[in-house]
């Protein structure tokens, strides 16, 4: 018999040259970056890569997984209290004793994000039973659990006043604001902790795409589109849903680390709820179920505020508290209010949807 022709193999898919060149030079960009920006500049983009983390851990949970979580900003509070804890050497604040353990730095921020991972495992056993608006409300109870205990647990939290944040100090390096001049440029805290932050961004986005690429992926993607199917298919629905909201847990808690860091001092007043639907509003707007979809959200939602507040004067209806114009938080909410509709209408997929057409070779 005559052998059929065997069939043509499918044309490899290459990166671009575009798109290699276009990704060299955004690196090349941002590790430049604290040469050349003033202390503001590089505080919001600060802030932006701490929302990145904290984006891409609730969108494992709620875009891939599809567990709607209404209590991410008390994830982030155990990471951001739970490294000063452990951190610290005590001392005074407002009056009162401060708990303090006094470890290695580094080793508190990393017992900081398995603190946040071990509440996240308390909570696991009701996430892995309730989904959608249940799991919505019973996460939100977080936030209201939360906020008593950081105003009230005051040895522990410094309470309304909050708490000064250890410098870390990692391989030698202590990132604070000790002048180190690098190439004519002076390095305190915030140039130091640029390419820290960066790293930690890096290694969680290449963590949790390989995640989504893989069989917990898809087996996520099954359980959200139809958990009973998943079931069916032998997938441990329940054990799944659990593992996720750990990890999601201990992204919150990185995230809740690094922005201590940056603020260098924790107050009750930011983890609050509207903390919780800024991260909610970041992974709409950014897309559903996507790494680069978070990180493009948290950089919209987080450098928006610090853009108004910069450039309040030049802007109508824009104006500092108490001026007689709208606040730039006030203005923020109600503009990522409206992207979070026109995507909901308009682009489903979100901001990272938006793509050029990918070559094929």
């Amino acid at each position: 018999m005559p052998r059929r022709p065997a069939p043509a193999r499918p044309a490899l898919r290459r990166p671009a040259p575009v798109r290699l060149v276009l990704w060299t030079a955004g690196a090349v960009v941002l590790l430049a970056l604290p040469f050349y920006l003033e202390r503001f500049w590089l505080q919001a983009g600060l802030f932006a890569i701490a929302a990145g983390i904290g984006a891409i851990g609730l969108n494992l949970l709620t875009g891939a997984t599809g567990q709607l979580s209404m209590g991410h900003a008390f994830f982030l509070a155990v990471g951001a209290y739970g490294y000063c804890a452990l951190a610290g050497d005590g001392g005074r604040s407002g009056g009162h004793e401060l708990v303090g353990l006094g470890l290695p730095s580094w080793l508190a921020a990393v017992l900081a994000v398995a603190l946040a991972g071990a509440a996240g495992g308390l909570f696991s056993p009701i996430a892995g039973r309730l989904r959608g608006a249940y799991l919505g409300i019973a996460t939100l109870a977080l936030i209201f659990i939360g906020q008593h205990v950081l105003f009230n647990a005051t040895p522990l939290t410094g309470g309304f006043n909050g708490r000064a944040v250890e410098p870390l100090s990692l391989l030698g390096i202590t990132f604070d604001d000790t002048r180190t001049v690098i190439a004519t440029v002076p390095f305190q805290s915030a140039e130091k902790l640029w390419y820290l932050a960066l790293a930690a961004l890096l290694a969680c986005a290449l963590f949790a795409r390989g995640i989504l690429r893989g069989r917990p992926g898809r087996a996520m993607n099954a359980i959200r589109d139809h958990s009973i199917a998943a079931g069916v298919m032998g997938v441990p629905v329940a054990r799944y849903r659990a593992a996720v909201f750990v990890l999601s847990s201990m992204y919150a808690g990185l995230a809740g680390v690094l922005l201590a860091l940056v603020f260098q001092r924790t107050v009750p007043d930011y983890f609050g709820m509207v903390l919780s639907l800024e991260y909610l509003a970041m992974i709409v707007i950014g897309g559903l179920g996507t790494v680069s979809g978070a990180v493009i959200g948290a950089a919209f939602v987080s450098l928006l505020p610090q853009l108004l507040t910069r450039y309040s004067d030049a802007l109508p209806l824009v104006a500092a508290p108490g001026a007689g114009g709208v606040s730039p938080g006030e203005a923020s909410r109600y503009l990522y209010g409206a992207a979070v509709v026109a995507v909901v209408l308009f682009l489903p997929g979100g901001l990272a949807r938006i793509r050029p057409p990918k070559e094929s070779a």
